[in-house]
């Protein structure tokens, strides 16, 4: 048995270990590991049991779930999270969507793959019950994005000027692929920031990795993301006035030292394809000839204004681009999210990201008060790392695809531990001395 089959082997029986008898926020931290790793379609794959891993993680999850279900529901109750209620009605859109999809067999097989995400979610909810599991997920993502990383390392670019090969289960081609490693850049920077000794020294060997994955995948639109998740989270280490007292000298050192890195790892083809962003006007080698695939989308919608289904895009894109186009995907998750689901389901995933939006600023709210600032920025770097899965799905079709979804999770995970259980709390609190003082009365 090879080392890499030994070492998932190790990692798959620990998480279900640790899920009987320690927690079972260790099922989820699983099922993210198995992503990343994906034994399915790697080279040692072949010393293992041919068993689908992910769906066994999965069944550990809602096992871990129906054990201590009470306890969970207790901490982390679904009614009091305002965005599953849009993330179901854009689940009902799907299967709506599904009478008239132009691609109904396509367009089934991935609502039943959008249904049992969902499931995911809802379960991964209520196991990342403590601060302290929210920390474990945001690790295994690193981790797993450094896999992810050191894979692109070792095998080089083997298709011109980027790396294949090396896919994810929903995420097989290049882009998708470098657009899972862009929120580990506002993590790293937050445990880099906050961590201590032994954290800061794994934060900069994963963050070498994350990089030169970033650097030999050579995708325009995760570069993009990850500059703006990365300078985002930067700016608020340096000019937030609830910075704490040299931070803004720690924001400069992380600067100097990504510079550093960044330089010392990307080559000629890397600055080459990045230098293309430059010149729009060539649309082959820019890419923004895509911007006509997105206004052809609007057009598509005024014929179409209900959706056209998983790859409805595609199934017309002749007749509104014409013959040349035929068979083209989208290439942006916002116009993607709008062929597939129209209008109204449109809007259902933007009330999510907004109704996401206004919870985590009272959060931010919440533990400023009780001047909580490491929380603070913890917020802050998960926000910021969503926001950088958007900016880089800006440009490739990434609506369904997991990591959003995770990231939307860990945003809504922070909301309720910093928020939603202080209101639950402050409530309990104000009844019970309401009851109290008409009993006394």
């Amino acid at each position: 048995m090879s080392k890499f089959a030994l070492l998932f082997m190790m990692v798959f029986f620990g998480g279900i270990a640790a899920t009987l008898f320690y927690s079972g926020a260790a099922s989820f931290v699983l099922y993210q590991l198995v992503y990343f790793l994906n034994p399915d379609d790697r080279w040692w794959s072949a010393a293992i049991p041919s068993i689908s891993y992910s769906f066994f993680s999965a069944l550990l999850m809602l096992a871990a779930l129906a054990m201590r279900y009470r306890h969970y529901s207790e901490l982390s109750p679904w009614s009091k999270q305002p965005i599953f209620k849009w993330m179901l009605a854009l689940l009902v859109m799907f299967y709506v969507v599904g009478f008239y999809a132009q691609r109904p067999e396509v367009h089934d097989r991935f609502a039943f793959s959008f249904l049992k995400m969902f499931v995911i979610v809802l379960v991964a909810y209520k196991l990342l019950h403590s601060k302290a599991a929210l920390h474990a997920s945001t690790w295994a993502y690193i981790l797993g994005a450094t896999y992810i990383g050191y894979l692109a390392t070792i095998t080089g670019r083997n298709s011109g000027n980027r790396v294949e090969g090396i896919g994810l289960v929903d995420s097989p081609d290049a882009n998708g692929v470098a657009s899972t490693l862009v929120p580990a850049t506002a993590f790293l920077m937050y445990y880099a920031w906050l961590g201590n000794k032994k954290a800061k020294l794994l934060c900069v060997i994963c963050g070498a990795l994350i990089a030169n994955g970033l650097v030999l995948i050579n995708s325009r639109g995760s570069f993009v993301g990850a500059v703006i998740s990365g300078g985002a989270f930067l700016l608020i280490m340096m000019f937030s006035k609830h910075r704490q007292k040299g931070q803004r000298a720690m924001a400069i050192l992380i600067v100097v030292l990504g510079i550093s890195g960044a330089l010392y790892v990307a080559d000629e083809s890397f600055w080459e394809r990045m230098g293309t962003l430059t010149n729009p006007e060539d649309q082959a080698s820019s890419g923004s000839g895509r911007i006509n695939f997105w206004l052809a989308t609007l057009d598509m919608m005024e014929d179409h204004p209900f959706g056209l289904g998983v790859q409805g895009f595609n199934q017309l894109s002749a007749i509104y681009l014409g013959d040349e186009y035929n068979n083209k995907s989208v290439h942006s998750l916002w116009f993607q999210g709008l062929s597939e689901v129209g209008w109204i389901g449109f809007g259902f995933f933007a009330a999510m990201l907004l109704s996401l939006y206004q919870l985590s600023r009272k959060a931010r709210e919440q533990v400023l008060a009780s001047n909580n600032t490491d929380a603070y920025f913890q917020i802050r770097a998960l926000e910021c790392g969503l926001l950088g899965f958007l900016v880089a799905g800006s440009f490739i079709n990434q609506f369904r695809a997991e990591i959003l979804y995770w990231m939307i999770l860990l945003v809504a995970v922070a909301a309720n531990h910093y928020y939603l259980r202080h209101q639950t709390t402050d409530g309990a609190m104000k009844e019970a001395n309401h009851t109290k003082r008409r009993i006394a009365t």
